[in-house]
């Protein structure tokens, strides 16, 4: 299935076009290929070391400046109904010199965050009067916020990943490796509906005292307490995300029943605090202060949640320091976790909704600690 077979609607993109360049405010914009490519025209492309760009003027026409051999993978887009003109060059062209043309006179340009080095310079140098900042903050006011079809496309992924988590039995048992049960997970994670697998975490035993831990050759072992960690994109290109911990059979440490109680209460509490008006970081407190009234503050030493969509880390992060108001429509993990260095560790993960009064969680697997 191609990247963009099921691209948003041209409506619907021809309204972000709109909505990016009145956030835009005056600024020129300039995005590279990737998700915010691919949220405003629905196909996020490559980069190379051939500039492809979308260039959004702050008055005039949008342009899509692409070299000719990557211009086939776009031509399936509605970009003629959405009024961006098409600009391909080929080697031997100057293609920041096609790109500044449309900025000509801009005192500010928007560049996408993770646009290359390579293109950023260049693009300095052709417009040399224009300040450069950074397109993130602009775009990011309007990602934030899902419409109807990313949630769509939320709940898809979501149901993919529990269908997987369900499974989890299959394969995680004594005597196979992390890595070996990693495979297993991650093909069916794509027969469960994702286009891939993005990431899969297996930490057994004190691996799983690492939040970041992969995949690796240890044998799991009886009494391993194992923390599983999957997601990856559907058709439309939005995520999934989710955690659950599991034991093979009766724990071998003694405070493991205990402490995932801990755990339990602190994501529970955290998804209870969810909805509009709130601010990012409450949320984050209330996970927090209950693992902390525990005794185990010091082993939470991670955000307890970030913003998910076409990517899976995105605004807005749920830390504390963060006073971002929650709005209706924003998307973000609920991911406490509490990891004993050399022993083991725990985390159970959710994706959530902002509704109108409250909160929809995204996955629906139980919360406990799953006994295979």
């Amino acid at each position: 299935m191609s990247s963009h077979s099921l691209a948003p609607d041209a409506d619907l993109l021809r309204s972000r076009l709109e909505r990016a360049r009145a956030a835009a405010a005056g600024t020129g914009l300039v995005i590279a290929p990737g998700s915010d490519l691919r949220y405003l025209i629905g196909q996020g492309g490559g980069s190379f070391e051939r500039l492809t760009t979308l260039v959004i003027p702050a008055d005039g026409v949008p342009v899509l400046v692409v070299p000719k051999l990557e211009a086939p993978g776009y031509a399936g887009l509605p970009l003629e109904a959405l009024g961006i003109e098409v600009l391909t060059w080929v080697d031997g062209d100057d293609p920041y010199a096609l790109a500044a043309a449309r900025l000509s006179g801009a005192e500010q340009v928007a560049v996408s965050d993770f646009m290359p080095a390579l293109h950023v310079l260049a693009l300095r140098t052709a417009l040399p009067k224009a300040e450069q900042v950074l397109a993130g903050p602009i775009v990011r006011e309007l990602r934030m916020r899902k419409d109807a079809a990313e949630l769509e496309a939320l709940r898809k992924a979501g149901a993919a990943i529990d269908r997987v988590h369900a499974r989890v039995g299959e394969w995680l048992r004594p005597g196979r490796t992390e890595a070996e049960v990693g495979a297993d997970i991650a093909a069916a994670i794509v027969e469960e509906g994702h286009e891939t697998a993005d990431f899969v975490i297996v930490g057994s035993g004190p691996n799983g005292a690492s939040p970041h831990h992969s995949l690796s050759d240890r044998v799991i072992e009886a009494g391993d307490v194992v923390v599983v960690d999957i997601g990856g994109p559907v058709a439309e290109g939005y995520n999934s995300d989710s955690t659950r911990t599991y034991a093979l059979g009766a724990p071998r440490d003694a405070d493991v029943a205990a402490t995932y109680a801990v755990l339990q209460e602190a994501q529970q509490a955290a998804v209870d605090a969810v909805r509009p008006g709130v601010s990012a970081e409450s949320i984050d407190a209330a996970a927090r202060s209950v693992i902390a009234a525990a005794g185990f503050g010091e082993f939470f030493i991670h955000r307890t949640g970030h913003g998910i969509g076409l990517d899976v880390h995105e605004e807005p992060y749920i830390v504390a320091g963060n006073s971002l108001v929650l709005e209706e429509g924003m998307a973000f993990s609920i991911e406490p976790g509490i990891y004993q260095p050399g022993r083991w560790g725990a985390r159970i993960e959710d994706i959530v909704v902002v509704t109108a009064d409250g909160v929809e969680p995204m996955n629906r697997r139980p919360h406990e600690l799953v006994v295979l």
